[in-house]
């Protein structure tokens, strides 16, 4: 008796066994009947996937994943639509790019007349006093020079007609420049007198008047005058207004497909706040953040502050930013020879090479990854040249990945060395097609066929190129950075330089694992695998076979976020 009893037991046991076993396999949702595009070599190509608990499950046929389907598994039908590892946005600024979908958008005006007008209206709804903020203007692209003008940038006393009563500040799309009305250059104290910070300048008339326009560095008169009208908001405003900015980012990046987002420099109070609104599950897309603060705040701040993984995988903070130059639009980007549109400048350098060096130190002796701005192919040289002095002084058998963003136009001897070296080319192809307008006024034919956006150069060299959108500078959109990636082709389908296009799946790696690797994230995203992370994108169009008139056609179907369908698009 007493054996029948426990041979009992022990089918009893193995019948539960079977069942606990049969039921974790079980899938919390599936999507079957895509064109899967996994970027895992092992199996490139797949139909359905299954995920569990936030994770991948499993990825293969619609026959074997629809075996993992339970009573309460979900299901995603997908009709043959086409399916990514979630997008990974390379460099951008989350909380900038929230915050300039609370201000004046002028990447669409056409002439400075319009922002004039633009700003206008802004002013007739404006409490007296308030700052009137906004961001995306371009002189380059505009229908005709501003009048009167110097170097090409508008003098703003039109701006400041209207404006008696408002102090202004836009920003240039690149972010690299300003513009401001005479009471915001009052409440600044900037006179003729005025002398520029180093890296920076002040546009005059030909009487020694300012006219109101502030290259790289000399932004921060206006945008410090602003910032003490902003101190004086209370904490529940400030709370309300970055809690704002951080829902718009989320929603932006998830209509886009963005799963993952590469923040290119924030600053260690504006890290609190995203680590506060980590800790209360706020952030809806995953943040790889780059600290950007000064040296001494760094070597305060960055012993025992790395983060992997924070608030449920949802915060990484493991690089530190610094930027040596400016930008090509704003004439700031630094140059080896000077600008063939503006002779008398080959650019400026932002920020000291011993300064950069510093905070090359400051990241050695705390583990933290290096990102370094850099456009021009002098300042690009330069990075390259801190960093060799860097490997050598302190040699490391891992491998650190450290980064150049953007990457713009390089010396062609420097294109090797971004192999050589093992850093990584952190670019958004979106710049070129967007740029490409000016870009050989600012460095002639011959310089911009060598050295302008030349992915394909420093992919054929070994280099890891990675690609985003620099948002809000562009629409964080990431289809307009692939299509450029593998066309090249602005509108009037003029093409620049088609010889440094990607492939198809090079841009599609560029998006997915290899941004991945450049966060030390390979192991977890990137890839549509069995363990990693569930973040994927849907879209409408195969971007791998597609032809090229219609990836710009293509829509983001489903953004799906640790397992869950965090964005649709509506039929």
């Amino acid at each position: 008796m007493r054996a029948i009893k426990y041979l009992f037991l022990i089918v009893s046991s193995l019948f539960l066994s079977n069942g606990l076993q049969a039921q974790s396999q079980q899938a919390d949702l599936i999507l079957v009947g895509g064109k899967i595009a996994t970027m895992d070599v092992a199996q490139p190509e797949a139909e359905a996937i299954a995920i569990r608990d936030g994770r991948i499950l499993s990825v293969g046929s619609n026959r074997n994943i629809l075996k993992l389907a339970g009573e309460s598994t979900k299901r995603l039908e997908l009709n043959g639509q086409f399916v990514t590892p979630g997008f990974i946005e390379g460099h951008a600024h989350f909380l900038g790019l929230g915050g300039s979908l609370m201000n004046l958008r002028l990447a669409d005006t056409k002439s400075w007349d319009e922002i004039v007008d633009v700003v206008e209206a802004a002013a007739a709804v404006a409490q007296p006093g308030e700052w009137i903020v906004g961001r995306g203007w371009h002189q380059s692209k505009w229908n005709q020079p501003p009048q009167p003008n110097v170097e090409g940038y508008p003098d703003t006393a039109s701006l400041s007609k209207v404006t008696p009563n408002n102090p202004v500040m836009l920003s240039h799309a690149s972010g690299h420049m300003s513009v401001a009305n005479e009471y915001a250059m009052r409440l600044a104290g900037v006179t003729k007198d005025t002398e520029p910070p180093a890296g920076g300048e002040i546009l005059h008339d030909k009487t020694g008047r300012p006219i109101g326009v502030f290259r790289e560095t000399a932004e921060e008169l206006i945008a410090q005058a602003y910032a003490k009208d902003e101190a004086k908001k209370t904490s529940a405003i400030h709370a309300s207004e970055t809690l704002r900015a951080i829902q718009l980012a989320n929603q932006d990046c998830l209509k886009n497909g963005i799963t993952s987002f590469q923040d290119a420099g924030t600053s260690v109070e504006n890290l609190k706040i995203l680590k506060a609104a980590a800790d209360r599950n706020l952030l809806a897309v995953r943040l790889w953040v780059m600290i950007r603060d000064s040296n001494d705040n760094l070597r305060a701040y960055l012993p025992r502050r790395k983060l992997i993984g924070y608030g449920n995988e949802f915060l990484t903070v493991r690089a530190v930013k610094q930027s040596i130059d400016g930008a090509l639009g704003a004439h700031g980007a630094w140059l080896l020879a000077p600008y063939s549109d503006l002779p008398t400048s080959s650019g400026l350098n932002t920020t000291s090479i011993e300064s950069v060096t510093e905070t090359a130190e400051i990241a050695i002796s705390n583990g933290f990854q290096v990102c370094v701005h850099a456009i021009g192919d002098r300042a690009n040289r330069e990075v390259l040249d801190i960093y060799e002095k860097m490997f050598q002084k302190y040699p490391s058998s891992v491998p650190r990945r450290w980064r150049i963003e953007h990457a713009q136009h390089l010396h062609p001897d420097d294109i090797k060395r971004f192999a050589e070296l093992d850093v990584i080319a952190s670019m958004q192809a979106v710049h070129c097609t967007s740029d490409a307008v000016f870009v050989p006024k600012r460095l002639g034919i011959r310089r911009s066929g060598e050295g302008a956006y030349v992915w394909k150069s420093l992919l054929d060299s070994g280099a890891i190129v990675t690609n985003g959108t620099d948002a809000p500078v562009e629409s964080v959109d990431p289809i307009a950075s692939f299509y450029a990636s593998v066309t090249r082709k602005l509108k009037g389908d003029v093409t620049f330089f088609p010889e440094q296009c990607m492939t198809r799946m090079q841009a599609l790696r560029s998006y997915t694992i290899d941004c991945a690797y450049a966060a030390f994230e390979e192991s977890s995203k990137g890839s549509i695998v069995p363990g990693k992370m569930a973040d994927l994108t849907v879209f409408s169009k195969n971007l791998l076979t597609c032809p090229d008139d219609e990836i710009l056609d293509t829509k983001v179907l489903h953004t799906i976020v640790a397992g869950k369908i965090a964005y649709s698009r509506k039929p």
